[in-house]
């Protein structure tokens, strides 16, 4: 027997300590306090191999990081796993290397999205945002709130049945 997943799980990945990159970890932050029913939040430096264990429970599942390559304050992209052969480090695996995993690992296909946030200030060691930053964390915070709220609204619907 399989056991049910959960619904939706957000992992923020980054460095808090290198200013923007913290991004991944604050969006982490600002979901958890939000205790958004069927929602669980994880917060790391970086995705590993216990990620992909951790991901086979659930349904759906954001990866939330910076990036520098952004016009506007965040992008939402849906995620299939790597087609390729998964590199192996117990130090940093991409967002498909973990779907890849999950999937021949755990036998388990989240649905899967990368909500990347532009940041810009990465060169220097120190916490905190820059207003940038802080403003695409907000934005994408909102989305991402907005998001998890209609999925698990249109779960909890009655299952329709066709009548003859």
């Amino acid at each position: 027997m399989t056991a049910a997943r959960s619904d939706i799980l957000i992992i923020g990945y980054g460095n808090p300590g290198r200013q923007d990159d913290g991004l991944g970890p604050a969006l982490a932050e600002a979901m958890e306090q939000r205790n958004l029913p069927g929602v669980s939040v994880d917060s790391d430096y970086q995705l590993t191999v216990e990620h992909a264990e951790m991901a086979s429970r659930y349904r759906v599942v954001v990866f939330a990081d910076a990036t520098t390559e952004e016009d506007g304050p965040f992008r939402w992209s849906q995620l299939t796993p790597a087609e390729a052969a998964v590199r192996f480090t117990s130090h940093h695996l991409s967002p498909g290397d973990v779907l890849a995993l999950t999937r021949d690992l755990f036998s388990a296909e989240p649905e899967s999205y990368v909500l990347a946030m532009g940041g810009c200030d990465f060169g220097r060691f120190g916490a905190g945002l820059s207003p940038a930053a802080q403003r695409a964390l907000d934005e994408a915070t909102a989305f991402l709130v907005t998001f998890c709220s209609q999925y698990i609204a249109q779960e909890d619907l009655p299952c329709k049945t066709e009548s003859t």
